[in-house]
């Protein structure tokens, strides 16, 4: 125990928070997208169970919606409570930053989250459809904030070091620094493609439980189709975002690939136990020359190994080693299943007597937390794969945080623990019981030119 030391124990907090954080904006923003094709359809055709679609999903929207809004409010408190001398040397850059996200996607969001949510029987259909829009590209807004101070902390640049603080020389630059493009894409991508398989899975978990008919089916193809289209451009997204990690953070590189010595045609890693006091790989299963194919094109390109900085400037290579593992076995995993659940679409399968098979229909149950799993692996590699760094190359962790004692941040830490794992199985409960409600059938016939539920044609 004498190890979690008040900087250790700051940062676990931190991780900690931002884990649980993470999942709900990571399913807002997706489920906003996917509530707004729904609601263009019905708007479109004018059929009901779209707008039954609609309603069900949208409960799941707010619960998320909420619990996100809450969870993030603390991680600001974190920065003053834990890491107050990162505030003060970053806080010229960062703090507008976040400003930005407030005034912008907050606003617009809280402007029309509740049109959204109760505004069915008070508005028109084309205004509750902006309202939609506006929610969800307010998301979208938010997440290319906060991915840009993140970004920031990753490769900083248009600023000066002045007495120790950051100061901001080029807005342009600081904004749309070397990995902010890369990280966006990357990130927003991973969010539709969460919510594609979570609605998949839970629409074909309905079909399993008998809950559900016609909408869940439709639901069902949607999300199939999505996350067909979706599942292969985040694996070339993703390799491109490797690329320009390799660039500007070559030792995050060595650490994912498991490399400690600098090497041409570098084997790609798919198993071993990376030793950091022995500086090797215990256990190895590799595939010749094939990271140097992946990260120069050229089967005996070089790539920089751990052993280039000394062993204080390294991070955990063992998580960040296998946290790449994991998110990269479930993007091949995605674009797999998806695949086949698409192909079986084409075929004419996915709807009426002839609907897929239930291992089929398992396997997508199976995948509907996949998203979220592979999001926190993906951060564990971008934010561990950065240290002991808070900002690159530029400024320590342990140099970031406050002058508190272990005692109180492992006390906090516990609080958190406790109130989180509390929340989090509150909030899995309802979900868990909305889901298997499943999507309730009109009580009765609507009237001509209105949808059920009472809104407004």
């Amino acid at each position: 125990m004498e190890h979690f030391d008040a900087t250790l124990l700051a940062r676990i907090q931190f991780g900690f928070t931002i884990g649980f954080h993470i999942l709900f904006p990571t399913f807002t923003i997706g489920i906003a997208g996917f509530l707004l094709v729904v609601e263009a359809l019905w708007l479109k055709t004018g059929d009901a169970a779209w707008r039954r679609i609609y309603g069900f999903w949208v409960r799941l929207f707010a619960l998320a919606f909420g619990m996100g809004v809450v969870s993030g409010v603390v991680l600001s408190y974190q920065f003053g409570t834990n890491f107050s001398a990162f505030s003060q040397a970053t806080g010229d850059i960062l703090g507008p930053l976040m400003g930005y996200e407030v005034l912008t996607a907050f606003f617009l969001e809280a402007g029309f989250l509740g049109i959204m949510l109760f505004g069915w029987d008070k508005v028109g259909p084309r205004l509750h459809l902006l309202a939609t829009a506006m929610v969800a590209v307010g998301t979208v807004i938010s997440a290319f904030w906060i991915l840009a101070a993140n970004s920031w902390m990753q490769t900083p640049a248009g600023f000066v070091l002045v007495s120790g603080r950051f100061v901001p020389e080029d807005w342009w630059a600081i904004v749309f620094n070397p990995s902010f493009p890369h990280r966006l894409a990357h990130m927003v991508t991973a969010a539709f493609l969460t919510s594609a398989f979570a609605v998949a899975g839970v629409s074909a978990w309905q079909l399993l439980r008998g809950v559900a008919g016609d909408e869940a089916r439709r639901a069902l193809a949607l999300g199939v189709v999505l996350a067909a289209i979706l599942a292969p451009l985040q694996v070339f997204l993703g390799d491109q975002h490797g690329l320009n990690v390799k660039e500007h953070q070559p030792v995050k590189v060595a650490a994912m690939e498991g490399l400690w010595q600098t090497a041409r045609g570098v084997p790609l890693v798919l198993f071993a136990l990376p030793d950091m006091a022995a500086e090797k790989n215990h256990f190895e299963i590799a595939i010749p020359k094939l990271t140097s194919l992946i990260l120069t094109h050229d089967l005996d390109g070089e790539v920089k190994g751990l052993t280039e900085v000394p062993p204080a400037d390294r991070p955990n290579v063992p998580i960040v080693f296998f946290a790449f593992r994991v998110m990269v076995g479930i993007g091949f995993l995605m674009v797999a299943v998806a695949w086949v659940a698409a192909w079986r679409l084409w075929r004419r399968r996915l709807a009426g007597s002839r609907w897929l098979p239930n291992w089929l229909l398992w396997a997508l149950t199976a995948m509907s937390p996949s998203g979220f799993i592979a999001v926190l692996a993906g951060w564990l590699v971008a934010e561990v794969g950065r240290q002991p760094f808070v900002v690159y190359g530029l400024m320590r962790t342990a140099d970031a945080v406050s002058p508190v004692t272990r005692g109180e941040v492992l006390t906090s830490l516990a609080l958190f623990v406790i109130v989180y794992v509390g929340l989090l199985g509150a909030f899995l409960w309802y979900v868990a019981r909305l889901i298997n409600r499943g999507i309730e059938a009109p009580k009765e016939a609507a009237p001509p030119g209105i949808a059920w539920h009472g809104g407004r044609a």
